[in-house]
């Protein structure tokens, strides 16, 4: 492919072969001139007496035979043993008797060289799906987490620190049980667009079901103060009851 300081651009090789072909400019003193060797410039003109202009512009590098790639077969072999047993590049080599470097180079060829881009299941690729615009479908989620204690837990200001902002916080809030203190927990509801993979989230102090659906009121009427209006919402089985892909009014 030719570069912008390429001594023999498209142009220039047209206008080289002109010489030499049209002009009758010995191939030696044209090369010079265009500070080329000759074998270049005779191949140059050879390409224009035989396909004109045309033949001035860059070829593909690929190699029009390749007797050492690997037979279509022998790729099946190697894409079958890593998705149905899920053996890696060495254990596939031992097994056939192939390099591990073709090994591996099939499967990166394939995209499946990370078993991480393999369904446990199915073993096959994983594909992901996506909508086709935003607020065409939302995932709705709750994690829960041990809520962190006023001034920071005992892993970011170290253990004795942190009991105190424990206990301070139990006493605060109300749940220190029998001398104990306890801070309980948190519910981060997680509302995420499929398409442009914005989320939203609020943390809650339980997962019913009110809490979820007020929380997913919300967000529908934050992605909608953006421009985007939700139709169809995918939860857990547990998680509200709502089932996929039902659509929220308005």
């Amino acid at each position: 492919m030719s570069h912008a300081n390429a001594a023999l651009t498209p142009r220039a090789r047209l206008r080289l072969a002109k010489l030499i072909v049209e002009e009758h400019w010995s191939a030696t003193v044209a090369a010079k001139m265009f500070m080329t060797s000759p074998p270049t410039a005779r191949k140059w003109a050879v390409r224009f007496r035989v396909e004109g202009a045309a033949g001035m512009l860059d070829r593909s590098s690929r190699p029009r035979s390749m007797p050492t790639k690997t037979p279509p077969e022998l790729v099946k072999r190697i894409v079958k043993a890593r998705w149905r047993r899920r053996l890696g590049p060495a254990q596939i080599a031992a097994e056939l008797g192939l390099p591990t470097s073709t090994v591996h180079a099939v499967l990166v060829r394939a995209r499946i060289n990370r078993l991480s881009h393999i369904d446990r299941v199915t073993g096959e690729p994983i594909r992901r799906y996506e909508h086709p615009h935003p607020g065409s479908m939302i995932h709705v989620d709750v994690t829960k987490f041990g809520s962190i204690p006023d001034g920071g837990g005992w892993r970011f200001v170290g253990k004795q620190q942190g009991d105190k902002h424990k206990a301070t916080t139990a006493l605060r809030t109300g749940r220190t049980s029998k001398g104990h203190p306890n801070i309980g927990t948190a519910f981060v509801h997680t509302v995420i667009d499929d398409y442009s993979r914005v989320a939203y989230a609020e943390i809650c102090a339980d997962e019913k079901a009110v809490t979820a659906i007020g929380v997913l009121e919300r967000a529908a009427a934050w992605f909608a103060d953006r421009g985007v209006t939700v139709e169809r919402v995918l939860s857990d089985n547990g998680l509200f009851g709502l089932p996929v892909g039902v659509r929220l009014a308005g």
